[in-house]
């Protein structure tokens, strides 16, 4: 039996295409090593995320491609993952490698929720971990993540995250009363939003998950016109009357030359706990079909559900991934998956748009 070379490996990953950015793996520079010993052949294979949507279909493709070599017996892959950077210029938080801002056209759509298991799932996978709570009129990030009674600290000219979970948080809701009403006109909120960019020292973080209030006001165009946006995800119910509001809201990142990394689904269906049956409460799958009438990604529709609830409630943001029904866990975590998956796409296949100045 005759002995695989490396470039016969090499040219057999060729022939392996990554499902979302339609390259091979050797001209994404995917294959990071190859080892022969017998009819082993043994990789190491580097995803663009660690939440890689398209992991499985890629070990597939390597397997059934390596097999069909003359020699080859046994395919072993050691996975590793590097988050690329965003392509759009960008002079502050240099250490940041993604910005992703969590919108709505409306509240009450869960979209704090959503910002929470985005970044506990993306955390889960092995990412670091940034959440900026810019929903200053009601920042609930704090109590979600269970840190509702810190402090932050100082370093230096420097605001220190509170880490919870692995994961840096900044909110206005560490700095004012629980119950105090925030009466803010739109200077103070601009400069609260300025601040939690320039002076908090967010570090090394390959996502920063930022929950925008809801609508189309003053904290989405602060932080859009403040620092390039990697791109945004917009949350809405299957209402139709609620997905009009978010629709005004992905078109407002669309004019100011924000991406849209897609549109989710939240509170799409209820699952019974007692007999499993679904449920479509607010009318399941509007989202979707909305989506793609405006030809953005879908990424989701998650169910609404008491764990959910209790697990925002307490303060432990992955009750979503390893409590309650496996259809749960399963939509959430394909949801967190989509959104790494188009955050990948736009960073390598996209090129950063021109920048929109508004006055």
């Amino acid at each position: 039996m005759s002995q695989p070379t490396p470039a016969d490996i090499t040219n057999a990953l060729r022939r392996v295409i990554d499902p979302e950015l339609h390259k091979d793996l050797v001209t994404l520079n995917m294959v990071k090593s190859v080892a022969i010993e017998g009819g082993r052949v043994q990789l190491g294979i580097e995803l663009t995320t660690p939440a890689c949507p398209m992991k499985d279909t890629i070990q597939k493709d390597i397997d059934r491609e390596l097999k069909r070599i003359d020699g080859v017996r046994e395919v072993a892959i050691d996975w590793t993952a590097q988050v690329r950077a965003t392509a759009k210029p960008r002079t502050q938080l240099p250490g940041v490698k993604n910005i992703v801002a969590v919108g709505a056209g409306k509240g009450g759509v869960g979209k704090s929720t959503i910002s929470v298991m985005l970044a506990a799932g993306l955390s889960k996978a092995g990412a670091k971990v940034g959440l900026m709570d810019a929903d200053v009129y009601g920042p609930s990030i704090p109590k979600m993540m269970g840190v509702e009674d810190e402090k932050p600290g100082v370093q230096g000219e420097k605001i220190l995250p509170i880490v919870s979970n692995g994961i840096g948080i900044m909110s206005i809701g560490f700095m004012v009363e629980s119950e105090r009403a925030i009466i803010w006109r739109g200077p103070m909120v601009h400069g609260v939003v300025k601040q939690f960019l320039d002076q908090v020292e967010w570090g090394e973080l390959d996502y920063l998950i930022v929950d925008l209030p809801p609508g189309t006001g003053d904290v989405p165009l602060t932080l859009s016109q403040s620092i390039p946006l990697t791109g945004a995800v917009v949350v809405c119910t299957p209402q139709e009357v609620a997905q009009l509001d978010a629709i005004r809201a992905l078109r407002m990142y669309q004019q100011l030359n924000v991406d849209i990394l897609g549109m989710v689904e939240n509170m799409s269906y209820f699952i019974a706990p007692d007999t499993g049956k679904e449920y479509d409460i607010f009318g399941r799958g509007t989202i979707e079909k909305t989506a793609a009438r405006l030809k953005v990604p879908f990424l989701g529709s998650i169910p609404l559900n008491t764990v959910i609830r209790i697990g925002g409630d307490a303060g432990k943001p992955f009750s979503a991934f390893d409590k309650g029904d496996k259809a749960t866990q399963t939509a959430v975590d394909q949801f967190v998956k989509n959104t790494a998956g188009q955050i990948s796409i736009r960073n390598i296949l996209r090129p950063a748009p021109l920048e929109l100045k508004i006055t």
